[in-house]
């Protein structure tokens, strides 16, 4: 069992250890999620991903993100717009790093 891996998922980099809850972008899943693309593996470097090497996930619940605010201002010209934006996201609790 291993410590500490770097796996990415939706166009993003997590760095994890066996018992950490992760909120990644929206996975259509139910169940166990196996990630393949480890790019780095306690002290091995992967080029680009360590071979063999996989982190396995329970997926806890589907929810939304905290809402994010934009706001758009024209000075002078009475233009205001504020839109909000709540992204989908999966929380995953990692069960084990395989090497």
């Amino acid at each position: 069992m291993s410590n500490i891996a770097i796996f990415q998922t939706g166009g993003k980099q997590y760095r994890v250890k066996a018992g950490d809850f992760v909120k990644v972008e929206r996975l259509n899943a139910e169940g166990t999620v196996e990630f393949d693309q480890v790019l780095m593996l306690d002290d091995k470097i992967g080029t680009p991903f360590v071979d063999g090497a996989r982190v396995v996930a329970q997926v806890v619940e589907q929810k939304r993100g905290d809402k994010v605010l934009v706001f758009k201002k024209k000075r002078r010209q009475n233009y205001r717009r504020t839109r909000g934006h709540r992204q989908y996201i999966t929380v995953l609790k990692i069960t084990e790093i395989k090497g």
